[in-house]
């Protein structure tokens, strides 16, 4: 039994939150039933809704509440419902705002510095910033203390081996000179004991990136970890909500088929090699044909391509014209599994290395 804050997890394990639709209701309802912290990711969750071209941050909103309540009635009452929500979006605060009105129990927040998450859901669910440093942990609980009396809930450390947007260096992430993730966790539990001890509280940190087995879940917790967030081998799962032809491009990826790649978001991102990223690096920027004004720091004009279509097309199982965000791990997964039967061999395994 994990305790965050005023509610808990039977499993020491967390969803990893992962967008376009590939974490929706179904893969994060069956990992809240057993046990664990299921998480919708709020990157574009209303993709298939009516409506969603011509107003997509509306849409969003909805389909987020849709899929909270969706997981909820899955998970029949196990585990929690988390929303993982990019600051670097657009539609931050209002996703923010509906993730709460739909009833999630803990919003997990990345790509970027939730500096003002608590302005908005202060009190209202649990609070979780993701950060790949000591140093962003520290800014993030001075920032909330100072402005919000307020610290983290619990924190997500995401090591360099994670798939998606990463918070490191393109040059440190190619030249394998990233700092370990054990290290990290050291780091980040340093910078919060101050902060522990201030709003006499613990804040559990879970750590993620390249995480695919019971005894890498033991190793952490003797290290200090209250547990682990594990994205890409759920993608192999049949309660995953991406189509069968993405679950297949990730059954079947080698290692030297995934790589770092450009994103309009500026951070690296790890993928795998398919045409359209080959396609990406051999004639440059391609054309947007519908602004969906998804992301802060990207503009049409200069933008090497939408990610929200190649993410939008690969789920939906045009893979070789989208894109595949998977961790280093991917190439381990050798096939399709249910969501209780992977946790299942996770937890037998974890507790044989306690």
């Amino acid at each position: 039994m994990i305790q965050i804050q005023d509610k808990y997890l039977d499993i020491p394990l967390i969803q990893g939150g992962m967008g376009v639709g590939v974490s929706l209701s179904s893969l994060a309802g069956h990992v809240a039933k057993c046990g664990g912290m299921g998480v919708i990711s709020a990157a574009h969750p209303g993709y298939q809704f009516e409506g969603f071209r011509k107003n997509p941050i509306a849409t969003n909103c909805e389909a987020i509440k849709y899929h909270i309540k969706k997981a909820k009635e899955i998970a029949d009452g196990h585990g929690l419902i988390g929303v993982n929500i990019m600051v670097a979006g657009q539609g931050y605060e209002e996703m923010v705002k509906a993730s709460i009105e739909g009833g999630c129990d803990a919003i997990i927040s990345g790509a970027g510095l939730p500096l003002d998450l608590p302005r908005i859901a202060k009190g209202k669910t649990l609070l979780a910033p993701i950060v790949s440093s000591g140093k962003a942990a520290r800014l993030i609980a001075k920032v909330w203390d100072k402005r919000y009396q307020y610290t983290p809930d619990f924190v997500v450390v995401e090591g360099s081996e994670a798939g998606g947007h990463l918070g490191f260096k393109k040059e440190d992430l190619l030249a394998g000179t990233c700092q370990k993730l054990a290290d990290i966790l050291a780091d980040v539990k340093k910078e919060l004991q101050p902060f522990q001890e201030k709003f006499q509280k613990t804040i559990p940190v879970f750590v993620a990136g390249g995480i695919d087995s019971g005894k890498k879940i033991a190793e952490f917790m003797k290290l200090g970890a209250s547990g682990v967030q594990i994205a890409t081998p759920f993608i192999a799962t049949y309660e995953c909500d991406a189509a069968t032809e993405f679950k297949d491009m990730v059954i079947n990826a080698k290692a030297e088929d995934i790589e770092i790649v450009k994103s309009p978001t500026g951070f690296p991102g790890r993928a795998i090699v398919n045409e359209f990223v080959k396609k990406t690096r051999e004639r440059g920027n391609i054309h947007m044909q519908n602004c969906l004004h998804c992301m802060i720091p990207c503009t049409p004009e200069d933008t090497p391509y939408c990610i929200s279509e190649a993410l939008i097309q690969s789920v939906k199982g045009n893979v070789n014209n989208g894109l595949v965000f998977v961790g280093t791990q991917a190439a381990k997964i050798t096939g399709m599994k249910h969501v209780d039967e992977l946790i299942k061999e996770y937890m037998e395994e974890m507790e044989e290395n306690q």
